[in-house]
């Protein structure tokens, strides 16, 4: 085999993946076709959960400097911004980034890991075996064929993988589009930005002086994503929304795009996988799409390298469908949900009901609960997978809190334990030797701590021990008391997630 796996696109969810295939030890080959990493940046933001998942690979530091932490978000537009400060997180915010400058963050950390990317290269042509996948690649110096165990597609809605392996993608055609473009000219002068908000008009301050406006213009919305944006067409879309075009000039980019929604029928077939945009598309509502993509990698990754280095337990590579798929279907939905009400307020027909119908959630996302709820559920915290036991802890599946630890050594977090991409288990009691016995049977698949003291959380209240997967997620919890009882339920926990112990094996 040339290499382990191919991953077939270098955006943010090919980049986030080879990261995770290569921390956990496996040869991973990105083959781009763009010859130049992407200039232009569709997406700005990293929600909370996604900033949690470069805490949780400490890169954190990396991300942080390089963004502008916005504690609100939107749903639909609507007045009363989602307050994620107030969620269950050491990250209550999005981080204000270009997707651009994300791409180059993962880019570096994959060539510090041995990731090998290829630009100027596209996939022409893909089959597979039992033994693994060959793939015919062409490029500028012509064409070869790469032979590797597996490959995943994250190129993109038009995803060549996904139709190599025959897998449907069903859902909506494009009924309604809007425009974006970054200006480097626009009036300075006061009230300006605020004007144009008021016409509908989303802002967002870039670097270097770049200013992006999004748009929904009632006279535009039918016209194909195909068509391009002119300058001049920008320009009269403000001027009616706004009443002036605000001077716009110099644009690093236009671009139009639409509500075509569409989810695979699976993210697996044989040993072709999909994640990112190849497993879904939907109207960019609320910044989800990049964040779904990153979440789909760090799922994927570690049940990958799981299989290809022999112990994944029955069943592992398998449970990425059946645990992400349902994730893009709920983020298809609210998306769609959030284009509808656009939508309404745009036809004539339904501009007063539509009106109606936004007071209204306005008003329910006042409430509390309601805006926590929702919040939770864009930002992704909300994130749980169903465990496959039927008399599992009410915390497996969910988020691991990142609780302060004291241990044996000096006081730590959890997602400081989950930098080197291994499980974790905690032993909330205290006792040196669970730490031990697991270590000498599961040796480098889990990183055991004797935790002598912690941060009070109540989801670990009463919890005696956890196991905590690699994407941060709770693959077993206890509340038994007893040494004993809980050995034989650790045992049978690790084995079914870490696989075999040494000894079995």
């Amino acid at each position: 085999m040339d290499t382990d796996v191919i991953v077939v696109g270098a955006g943010p969810t090919g980049l986030m993946l080879g990261c995770e295939l290569a921390l956990a030890g496996v040869r991973t080959r990105i083959v781009e076709r763009r010859a130049e990493p992407q200039r232009d940046s569709r997406a700005l933001s990293l929600h909370p959960r996604s900033v949690e998942l470069m805490d949780q690979r400490g890169l954190l530091e990396r991300f942080l400097p390089q963004g502008r932490p916005v504690p609100g978000w939107h749903f639909a537009q609507l007045p009363t911004r989602l307050d994620f400060s107030r969620l269950d997180t050491r990250h209550g915010y999005t981080l204000f980034i270009a997707q651009a400058r994300t791409e180059a963050l993962l880019a570096q950390r994959a060539h510090e890991l041995g990731v090998e990317i290829v630009r100027g290269q596209e996939v022409v042509g893909l089959s597979q075996d039992g033994e693994g996948v060959r793939a015919q690649v062409r490029g500028p110096g012509g064409s070869e064929t790469i032979r590797a165990r597996y490959a995943v597609g994250c190129d993109g809605g038009r995803s060549a993988v996904r139709q190599t392996a025959g897998i449907a993608f069903p859902g909506t055609e494009e009924t309604f589009t809007g425009m974006l473009g970054d200006f480097a000219a626009m009036d300075s002068g006061p009230g300006v930005l605020d004007a144009a908000r008021a016409g509908g008009v989303l802002v967002a301050p870039m670097e270097d002086g770049v200013t992006r406006l999004v748009l929904l213009d009632a006279q535009r919305i039918r016209v194909p994503s195909a068509q391009p944006v002119t300058l001049e067409e920008f320009r009269q879309c403000l001027r009616r929304l706004c009443g002036s075009d605000f001077g716009v000039g110099e644009p690093r980019w236009l671009s139009r795009f639409g509500n075509a929604t569409r989810l695979a029928d699976r993210y697996r077939s044989g040993r072709l996988l999909l994640a990112g945009d190849a497993a879904h598309i939907h109207f960019p509502a609320a910044g989800q799409g990049l964040n779904t993509g990153l979440q789909d990698a760090m799922n994927l990754g570690w049940k990958l390298a799981a299989t290809i280095h022999g112990w994944a337990p029955p069943g592992l590579l398998d449970s990425y469908d059946s645990e992400r798929r349902p994730v893009g279907r709920a983020v298809t939905e609210n998306t769609e949900i959030q284009t509808l009400l656009a939508e309404l307020t745009l036809v004539r027909a339904y501009q007063r009901p539509a009106a109606a119908l936004r007071r209204l959630l306005d008003d329910l996302l006042r409430m509390d609960e309601v805006n926590r709820t929702l919040a939770s559920r864009v930002s992704a915290l909300a994130t749980a997978y169903r465990p496959t036991e039927p008399d599992a802890d009410p915390l497996a599946g969910r988020r691991m809190p990142d609780i302060g630890l004291t241990a044996a050594g000096p006081a730590t977090r959890v997602y400081d334990l989950l930098v080197a991409g291994r499980f974790v288990h905690l032993d909330l009691t205290g006792d040196p030797d669970t730490a031990a016995a697991v270590t000498g049977d599961w040796g480098p698949r889990i990183t055991a701590v004797t935790v002598n003291g912690h941060d009070e959380h109540t989801d670990l209240r009463g919890i005696t021990e956890v196991l905590v997967r690699p994407d941060g997620h709770v693959a077993w919890a206890t509340h038994a008391a007893d040494a004993a009882a809980r050995s034989g339920e650790r045992h049978a926990a690790l084995t079914a997630w870490a696989g075999p112990s040494s000894r079995a094996a």
